[in-house]
């Protein structure tokens, strides 16, 4: 990060929470609202996604007019010391089928990097209030309360991994605990940051997906890992590519009680 004064950390980092906070009370308004006749709603999806990404640059610009906005705003090639270091990752809705039919689990993301480095994460789940953030290499916090991984090195029956909807396609399981899909890639991240999950497998993510809930749980002492073990480096899909890599969300000491438990099936 660069050199950039804790008062001034302290004014983003309230921008970036204050915002989220303001967005998610406009999001209930489309929450839930999704046509009977069909299984998701498309057209209220992208309605609400719209407002909630102009809204937030309509914020942005009024407080911060020389930042840039991932995916409005070209990227830089280099490093800089005036107001274009930073540049904000705003995820409207992650969470889409859960939002439009009326079930809580989704949320609003936001993250923060001066000259690519992280600077701030911030995850809010307006229908229950959740709001996950951290600074990076400082503390995660749920609300006010710390949060961190449990030092924990095995699973057992008790334990709980989170993965997306098509794992039992993918997986065969040998993990001796709960499965569970709770339709948002966010929350599952969020929920391992405090030990409520053991661990999550995410897949078909992209940058925009990842850039806040990859602070969250880092500063609550996990990772995002690639399968085989190796570092996952998310600043590699700046350009919008989608992630087509398998990712293994744990406390360091666990992945290999969690990996071994998941055999990737032949195609």
């Amino acid at each position: 990060m660069g050199k950039t004064s804790h008062q001034a950390i302290d004014e983003l980092t309230g921008f970036a929470t204050d915002a989220l906070v303001t967005l998610g009370k406009e999001s209930l308004n489309y929450y839930g609202k999704g046509r009977d006749a069909v299984k998701f709603d498309e057209n209220l999806v992208t309605e609400a996604e719209l407002h909630l990404v102009n809204a937030f640059e309509k914020l942005l610009k009024s407080r911060f007019p020389d930042h840039g906005l991932f995916e409005k705003s070209a990227l830089a090639d280099d490093y800089s010391h005036d107001g274009k270091r930073y540049l904000w990752i705003f995820d409207p809705i992650d969470g889409v089928d859960n939002f439009q039919s009326g079930i809580p689990v989704w949320g609003i993301s936001v993250a923060l990097l001066e000259n690519f480095w992280p600077v701030f994460g911030a995850f809010h789940m307006p229908a229950t209030g959740d709001l996950f953030h951290a600074r990076a290499d400082g503390k995660a916090y749920r609300g006010n309360d710390p949060i961190s991984i449990p030092s924990r090195n095995s699973v057992d029956d008790e334990s709980i991994l989170l993965t997306y909807s098509r794992f039992h396609q993918n997986y065969d399981s040998k993990f001796p605990g709960k499965i569970r899909d709770l339709g948002c890639t966010s929350a599952h991240i969020c929920y391992v940051a405090t030990g409520r999950a053991d661990a999550a497998l995410i897949a078909n993510e992209s940058y925009q997906d990842l850039a806040a809930a990859r602070i969250i749980i880092e500063a609550a002492g996990g990772k995002i890992c690639m399968l085989d073990g190796c570092t996952f480096f998310l600043n590699e899909y700046l350009d919008g590519r989608r992630i087509d890599d398998h990712l293994l969300v744990v406390a360091p000491d666990n992945f290999d009680s969690v990996r071994q438990c998941l055999t990737l099936q032949q195609e």
